[in-house]
Protein backbone atom coordinates (compact mmCIF):
# COMPACT_ATOMS: atom_id res chain seq x y z
CA UNK A 1 0.00 0.00 0.00
CA UNK A 2 1.34 3.55 -0.87
CA UNK A 3 1.82 6.31 1.41
CA UNK A 4 -1.03 8.32 0.07
CA UNK A 5 -3.76 4.91 0.26
CA UNK A 6 -2.29 4.22 4.14
CA UNK A 7 -3.50 8.03 4.60
CA UNK A 8 -6.94 7.87 2.53
CA UNK A 9 -7.91 4.82 4.92
CA UNK A 10 -6.99 6.27 8.14
CA UNK A 11 -9.80 8.71 7.83
CA UNK A 12 -7.82 11.51 5.56
CA UNK A 13 -9.15 10.92 2.45
CA UNK A 14 -7.85 14.65 1.44
CA UNK A 15 -4.04 14.32 2.67
CA UNK A 16 -1.66 16.26 0.03
CA UNK A 17 -4.55 17.75 -1.69
CA UNK A 18 -4.86 21.49 -1.81
CA UNK A 19 -8.26 23.32 -2.82
CA UNK A 20 -9.13 26.50 -3.40
CA UNK A 21 -12.80 27.91 -1.83
CA UNK A 22 -14.07 30.58 -3.70
CA UNK A 23 -16.92 31.25 -1.06
CA UNK A 24 -16.85 34.92 0.61
CA UNK A 25 -14.37 34.36 3.21
CA UNK A 26 -17.08 35.34 6.38
CA UNK A 27 -18.79 32.05 4.99
CA UNK A 28 -16.00 29.58 4.65
CA UNK A 29 -14.60 28.61 8.47
CA UNK A 30 -16.85 25.51 7.91
CA UNK A 31 -15.82 24.52 4.75
CA UNK A 32 -11.95 24.50 5.62
CA UNK A 33 -12.05 23.21 8.51
CA UNK A 34 -13.57 19.90 7.20
CA UNK A 35 -11.37 20.11 4.05
CA UNK A 36 -8.28 20.66 6.64
CA UNK A 37 -9.82 17.48 8.82
CA UNK A 38 -9.65 15.51 6.24
CA UNK A 39 -5.75 16.06 5.48
CA UNK A 40 -6.55 18.55 2.72
CA UNK A 41 -5.00 22.47 2.33
CA UNK A 42 -7.65 24.77 1.62
CA UNK A 43 -6.22 27.87 0.05
CA UNK A 44 -9.41 30.94 0.84
CA UNK A 45 -10.00 32.70 -2.63
CA UNK A 46 -13.26 34.40 -2.15
CA UNK A 47 -14.25 35.76 -5.59
CA UNK A 48 -17.27 37.68 -4.51
CA UNK A 49 -17.61 39.85 -1.68
CA UNK A 50 -21.46 40.65 -0.19
CA UNK A 51 -21.90 44.13 0.87
CA UNK A 52 -25.24 45.71 2.40
CA UNK A 53 -27.89 46.86 0.01
CA UNK A 54 -29.01 50.95 1.27
CA UNK A 55 -32.65 51.34 -0.59
CA UNK A 56 -35.67 53.13 0.19
CA UNK A 57 -37.34 50.04 -1.71
CA UNK A 58 -36.09 47.96 1.00
CA UNK A 59 -36.15 49.92 4.09
CA UNK A 60 -40.22 50.26 3.11
CA UNK A 61 -40.13 46.55 2.50
CA UNK A 62 -38.77 45.74 5.86
CA UNK A 63 -41.13 48.48 7.86
CA UNK A 64 -44.45 46.15 5.56
CA UNK A 65 -43.10 43.07 7.26
CA UNK A 66 -42.82 44.09 10.66
CA UNK A 67 -46.32 45.71 10.30
CA UNK A 68 -47.25 42.31 9.08
CA UNK A 69 -47.90 43.56 5.63
CA UNK A 70 -46.51 40.07 4.07
CA UNK A 71 -48.12 36.42 4.07
CA UNK A 72 -44.67 34.80 3.63
CA UNK A 73 -40.60 35.95 3.57
CA UNK A 74 -38.58 33.96 1.10
CA UNK A 75 -34.85 33.26 2.40
CA UNK A 76 -32.39 32.20 -0.30
CA UNK A 77 -29.12 32.57 1.25
CA UNK A 78 -27.34 32.84 4.88
CA UNK A 79 -26.75 36.86 3.47
CA UNK A 80 -30.32 37.42 3.85
CA UNK A 81 -30.71 36.28 6.87
CA UNK A 82 -28.04 37.99 8.25
CA UNK A 83 -29.62 41.21 6.41
CA UNK A 84 -32.50 41.08 8.22
CA UNK A 85 -30.42 40.17 11.56
CA UNK A 86 -29.12 43.87 11.30
CA UNK A 87 -31.87 45.87 10.15
CA UNK A 88 -34.69 44.12 12.41
CA UNK A 89 -32.74 42.78 15.51
CA UNK A 90 -35.86 41.67 16.88
CA UNK A 91 -37.37 38.81 15.14
CA UNK A 92 -40.72 39.19 16.58
CA UNK A 93 -41.08 41.51 14.09
CA UNK A 94 -40.89 39.03 11.20
CA UNK A 95 -44.97 38.39 11.16
CA UNK A 96 -45.13 36.17 8.28
CA UNK A 97 -44.22 33.08 7.62
CA UNK A 98 -40.61 32.11 6.25
CA UNK A 99 -39.67 29.75 3.23
CA UNK A 100 -35.44 28.79 3.37
CA UNK A 101 -33.56 27.44 1.31
CA UNK A 102 -30.90 25.02 2.72
CA UNK A 103 -29.61 23.80 5.59
CA UNK A 104 -27.19 26.69 6.18
CA UNK A 105 -30.22 29.76 5.40
CA UNK A 106 -32.52 27.60 7.46
CA UNK A 107 -30.18 26.93 10.64
CA UNK A 108 -29.10 31.05 10.15
CA UNK A 109 -32.80 32.11 10.38
CA UNK A 110 -33.20 29.12 13.43
CA UNK A 111 -30.51 31.08 15.59
CA UNK A 112 -31.82 34.26 14.59
CA UNK A 113 -35.32 34.24 15.27
CA UNK A 114 -35.65 31.60 17.60
CA UNK A 115 -37.78 29.48 15.59
CA UNK A 116 -37.96 26.81 12.30
CA UNK A 117 -38.61 28.27 9.18
CA UNK A 118 -42.24 27.18 7.95
CA UNK A 119 -41.10 26.07 4.38
CA UNK A 120 -37.84 24.30 3.82
CA UNK A 121 -37.88 22.58 0.24
CA UNK A 122 -36.10 19.31 -0.09
CA UNK A 123 -34.26 20.41 -3.07
CA UNK A 124 -32.03 23.40 -2.35
CA UNK A 125 -32.47 26.08 -5.30
CA UNK A 126 -34.91 28.36 -5.65
CA UNK A 127 -36.88 26.26 -8.40
CA UNK A 128 -37.38 23.81 -5.71
CA UNK A 129 -38.65 26.67 -3.80
CA UNK A 130 -40.90 27.51 -6.02
CA UNK A 131 -42.20 23.70 -6.97
CA UNK A 132 -43.03 23.12 -3.08
CA UNK A 133 -44.35 26.65 -2.57
CA UNK A 134 -47.89 25.97 -1.71
CA UNK A 135 -51.11 28.64 -3.87
CA UNK A 136 -52.47 31.04 -1.99
CA UNK A 137 -52.93 35.10 -2.46
CA UNK A 138 -51.23 37.53 -0.23
CA UNK A 139 -48.15 39.74 -0.62
CA UNK A 140 -44.69 37.35 -0.46
CA UNK A 141 -41.38 39.58 -0.34
CA UNK A 142 -38.86 38.01 -1.59
CA UNK A 143 -35.24 39.40 -0.57
CA UNK A 144 -32.25 38.74 -3.22
CA UNK A 145 -29.37 39.64 -4.19
CA UNK A 146 -28.86 41.94 -6.95
CA UNK A 147 -27.33 39.84 -9.20
CA UNK A 148 -30.05 36.79 -8.38
CA UNK A 149 -31.39 35.20 -11.94
CA UNK A 150 -35.92 36.37 -12.68
CA UNK A 151 -38.08 33.14 -12.81
CA UNK A 152 -39.12 32.71 -8.99
CA UNK A 153 -41.10 35.37 -8.55
CA UNK A 154 -43.09 34.63 -11.87
CA UNK A 155 -43.62 31.32 -10.42
CA UNK A 156 -45.05 32.84 -6.88
CA UNK A 157 -47.33 34.76 -9.65
CA UNK A 158 -48.55 31.74 -11.68
CA UNK A 159 -49.44 30.37 -8.05
CA UNK A 160 -51.51 32.98 -7.19
CA UNK A 161 -49.56 34.87 -4.88
CA UNK A 162 -48.60 38.71 -5.19
CA UNK A 163 -44.05 39.04 -4.85
CA UNK A 164 -42.31 41.93 -4.04
CA UNK A 165 -38.49 41.39 -4.84
CA UNK A 166 -35.96 43.98 -3.43
CA UNK A 167 -32.27 43.90 -3.02
CA UNK A 168 -31.52 42.26 0.02
CA UNK A 169 -27.51 42.85 -0.68
CA UNK A 170 -25.08 43.50 -3.36
CA UNK A 171 -22.75 41.28 -5.04
CA UNK A 172 -19.01 42.52 -5.57
CA UNK A 173 -16.41 41.04 -8.03
CA UNK A 174 -13.07 41.42 -7.20
CA UNK A 175 -10.42 42.29 -10.09
CA UNK A 176 -7.33 39.79 -8.69
CA UNK A 177 -7.76 36.37 -6.85
CA UNK A 178 -5.44 36.85 -3.33
CA UNK A 179 -1.90 36.43 -4.12
CA UNK A 180 -1.60 32.67 -2.22
CA UNK A 181 -4.49 31.85 -4.82
CA UNK A 182 -2.92 33.20 -8.11
CA UNK A 183 0.27 31.40 -7.08
CA UNK A 184 -0.68 28.19 -6.51
CA UNK A 185 -3.16 28.34 -9.70
CA UNK A 186 -0.06 29.37 -11.87
CA UNK A 187 2.34 26.46 -10.49
CA UNK A 188 -0.34 24.23 -11.04
CA UNK A 189 -0.52 22.78 -7.03
CA UNK A 190 -4.19 23.35 -6.96
CA UNK A 191 -5.80 20.00 -6.98
CA UNK A 192 -9.33 21.27 -7.31
CA UNK A 193 -11.73 24.31 -7.24
CA UNK A 194 -15.08 24.51 -5.38
CA UNK A 195 -17.90 27.22 -6.31
CA UNK A 196 -21.19 27.41 -4.21
CA UNK A 197 -23.28 29.87 -6.43
CA UNK A 198 -23.63 30.62 -10.01
CA UNK A 199 -21.82 34.17 -9.01
CA UNK A 200 -18.98 32.68 -7.40
CA UNK A 201 -18.03 31.09 -10.85
CA UNK A 202 -18.77 34.37 -12.28
CA UNK A 203 -15.99 36.64 -10.16
CA UNK A 204 -13.47 33.25 -10.38
CA UNK A 205 -13.44 33.84 -14.18
CA UNK A 206 -12.89 37.26 -14.21
CA UNK A 207 -10.30 37.39 -11.74
CA UNK A 208 -8.55 34.21 -12.88
CA UNK A 209 -5.10 34.75 -14.59
CA UNK A 210 -2.44 31.79 -14.83
CA UNK A 211 -3.37 28.14 -14.38
CA UNK A 212 -1.11 25.62 -15.18
CA UNK A 213 -2.44 21.81 -14.85
CA UNK A 214 -6.84 20.75 -14.73
CA UNK A 215 -7.78 21.51 -11.11
CA UNK A 216 -10.97 18.96 -10.64
CA UNK A 217 -13.93 21.21 -10.58
CA UNK A 218 -16.34 20.71 -7.63
CA UNK A 219 -19.92 22.94 -7.46
CA UNK A 220 -22.46 22.67 -4.80
CA UNK A 221 -25.76 22.65 -6.75
CA UNK A 222 -27.08 22.18 -10.00
CA UNK A 223 -27.75 26.22 -10.95
CA UNK A 224 -23.97 26.62 -9.77
CA UNK A 225 -22.22 23.82 -12.31
CA UNK A 226 -24.47 24.69 -15.32
CA UNK A 227 -22.43 28.26 -14.71
CA UNK A 228 -19.49 26.58 -14.39
CA UNK A 229 -20.14 24.37 -17.78
CA UNK A 230 -21.32 27.84 -19.66
CA UNK A 231 -17.67 29.31 -18.74
CA UNK A 232 -15.50 26.05 -20.37
CA UNK A 233 -15.33 23.94 -17.12
CA UNK A 234 -15.75 20.59 -16.78
CA UNK A 235 -17.49 19.69 -13.77
CA UNK A 236 -15.94 16.75 -11.57
CA UNK A 237 -18.66 16.33 -8.82
CA UNK A 238 -21.71 17.88 -8.03
CA UNK A 239 -22.95 18.04 -4.27
CA UNK A 240 -25.83 15.87 -2.95
CA UNK A 241 -26.97 16.96 -0.36
CA UNK A 242 -25.99 21.03 -1.81
CA UNK A 243 -24.91 21.70 1.60
CA UNK A 244 -21.13 22.17 2.71
CA UNK A 245 -21.06 18.57 4.09
CA UNK A 246 -22.06 17.53 0.77
CA UNK A 247 -19.53 19.56 -1.32
CA UNK A 248 -16.80 17.92 0.92
CA UNK A 249 -17.93 14.15 0.23
CA UNK A 250 -17.84 15.38 -3.84
CA UNK A 251 -14.46 16.58 -3.11
CA UNK A 252 -13.76 12.87 -1.72
CA UNK A 253 -15.56 11.36 -4.88
CA UNK A 254 -13.52 13.65 -7.70
CA UNK A 255 -10.32 13.67 -6.14
CA UNK A 256 -9.17 10.19 -6.09
CA UNK A 257 -9.52 9.48 -9.87
CA UNK A 258 -6.58 12.29 -10.01
CA UNK A 259 -4.09 10.86 -7.38
CA UNK A 260 -0.81 9.24 -9.00
CA UNK A 261 -0.61 5.36 -10.01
Amino acid sequence: MTAPERQRSAGRPLEGRTIVITRPAERSAHLVAAIERLGGRAILAPSIEVRPARSAALTAALKDLAGGRYAWVLLTSPSTVAMLAERLPEPIEIRAKVAAIGDGTADAFARYAGRTADLRPRTFTTEGLARSFPGGEGRVLCPRADIAPEGLEDALTAKGWTPTRVDAYRTVFPRALPAAARDALAAGNVDAVTFTSASTVRGFVGALDVVKGTPRVVCIGPVTAREARAHGFRVHAVADPHTTEGLVQALVRALPRALPS
